[in-house]
């Protein structure tokens, strides 16, 4: 059985003003709910291919994700319809955050946020499965832009950020001039510092810049990070 990830600390009433993540994303909140049996149609864009997961209908309201594919790679996630609830609003930017790293919909749950999650985790698994699918019915183009990202791919290390609390340093992977994932190498063992990076994860790749906001409760943490995400931004110049 996987195990949970807290959201206690997100929904402190220090980090409450950052967690904004509806507009950060573009998701939209839905009271609607969509049937839960036809999958929406993929898209090609320049950015990559974009696919929408299987509306999944919850107690608490409707969930559907779009993912932004470059070959298999998962570049973004954005949230179509989501409940309306302060635990799901704080547990979406862990969700993403998990699932650029994981690179699948095997991700834990957020505890407190258990139904949305497993939906969202369904309403992913449906997008992957589908660009699966497409990529299969078209091997010599899934394997060029397979190897089209795979060239244009880098991955920056940023420099350590030594702070009161420990060392801060990030990863950052590049898709050309986009930020297409950012990981942290080290990072205090505290709390707030967990509950902050996926915020400033989040924020980064919303901005593809290191000019995002402050975590509070995590200032410390916040500024090493901005300072190291802009060494990786400066070395890949």
């Amino acid at each position: 059985m996987k195990r949970a990830i807290p959201v206690v600390a997100l929904s402190i009433a220090g980090l409450i003003p950052v967690w904004r993540y509806e507009p950060s994303i573009g998701g939209t909140t839905s009271s609607t709910a969509e049937p839960t049996t036809t999958p929406s149609a993929s898209t090609t864009a320049a950015s990559g291919t974009v696919v929408k997961g299987t509306t999944i209908t919850t107690d608490k309201g409707p969930v559907q994700v779009q993912v932004t594919f470059s070959g298999d790679r998962i570049t973004a996630v954005k949230m179509l319809q989501q409940p309306d609830h302060p635990q799901t609003t704080a547990a979406v930017p862990v969700l993403i955050s998990e699932t650029l790293k994981a690179q699948s919909a095997d991700i834990d749950t957020v505890s407190g946020a258990t139904i949305t999650s497993d939906a969202y985790k369904k309403s992913l698994q449906a997008a992957i499965d589908k660009n699966t699918k497409s990529a299969s019915a078209s091997p010599s183009a899934s394997a060029s832009a397979s190897a089209s990202a795979s060239a244009a791919s880098k991955v920056v290390a940023g420099s350590t950020v030594s702070t009161d609390k420990g060392p801060v340093q990030v990863q950052v992977t590049f898709s050309g001039d986009k930020i297409s994932a950012v990981k942290m190498l080290q990072q205090p063992n505290h709390p707030q510092t967990t509950a902050a990076v996926p915020v400033l994860i989040a924020e980064t790749l919303k901005a593809q810049s290191a000019d995002i906001n402050t975590v509070s409760g995590a200032t410390i943490t916040s500024d090493g990070y901005k300072e190291s995400l802009q060494a990786a931004i400066d070395a890949k110049v």
